[in-house]
């Protein structure tokens, strides 16, 4: 059974991991067995909670308790749920998104690059791209638009990121993903019998409605950092580059956007 305390104090120690501990302390990589991220909102907790995740502790509204959130408490077990009035809570930022509850969540161990894509036919790979509201919508659009997996680089933004959490509506707890090293991605994926294709502005790219990609059984589709898109090393050792064909002069879209056409237009058809 769950554990209510009231927390009269902004500055209570108990609120640490939600409203002063920085994205850094929280995921501590010299101890990744206290690693934490916070999941925000019942229904992105309730769907972390269903992928595995272990809940260590919930802060909310005092009016949820035995309302909209007493289902959630009853399914966290034996945890501390954190209370406050409206007046103590507005004091943390953002709380007013979160529709009045917070999770403080235990990471699970990440799995192999060949466990993530075994049997997936669309695979998304996240190189470099370092905005958490980017890499949430690229994970929505994986979930929504058909694809089976997604990699992200280690110089990206981390996908328990709380902005990226919230901002992909807990869909990174529902697309299977992995860390990945930027510099052997490809050749690991190509071993596997993956075919690679670089979204990029090339003189080479083939338009994202050519039949030869349709065709492809298995295929990773690359994004790059904002900006400057991909390395010319990565393109380059890709099987195909590719791109939006764009009209009124304008040369991309933003990541988030283009992969929400790649995923669709190049979602298996058979």
């Amino acid at each position: 059974m769950a554990n209510i305390i009231q927390i009269t104090d902004f500055d209570a120690p108990e609120l640490d991991v939600y409203a002063r501990l920085t994205q850094s302390q929280l995921r501590s990589r010299r101890h990744p067995e206290q690693a934490l991220f916070i999941a925000e909102s019942a229904n992105v907790i309730e769907r972390a909670l269903r992928a595995g995740y272990t809940p260590v502790s919930l802060l909310m509204d005092e009016k949820h308790i035995h309302g909209k959130a007493s289902e959630l408490i009853a399914c966290c077990g034996d945890v501390n749920v954190y209370t406050a009035t409206p007046a103590v809570l507005e004091q943390l930022t953002g709380f007013a998104l979160t529709r009045g509850v917070l999770c403080a969540m235990r990471p699970l161990p990440l799995p192999t690059l060949e466990g993530v894509c075994a049997g997936g036919k669309r695979i998304a790979v996240i190189d470099n791209v370092l905005d958490a509201a980017n890499v949430g919508s690229i994970f929505r659009n994986a979930a929504a638009l058909h694809i089976d997996a997604v990699l992200v680089t280690d110089s990206s933004c981390d996908p328990l990121n709380r902005r990226c959490v919230r901002v992909s509506m807990g869909t990174v707890f529902q697309v299977p993903w992995t860390v990945v090293s930027g510099k052997t991605y490809l050749s690991a994926l190509q071993s596997l019998g993956i075919q690679t294709m670089a979204m990029a502005l090339d003189a080479r790219a083939l338009d994202m409605d050519d039949p030869i990609l349709q065709a492809q059984e298995r295929l990773a589709i690359v994004l790059g950092t904002e900006g400057y898109g991909l390395p010319e090393e990565t393109v380059n050792q890709c099987d195909y580059t590719a791109c939006i064909p764009m009209s009124h002069d304008v040369d991309s879209l933003n990541v988030a956007a283009a992969s929400a056409v790649a995923f669709w237009q190049l979602r298996p058809k058979g």
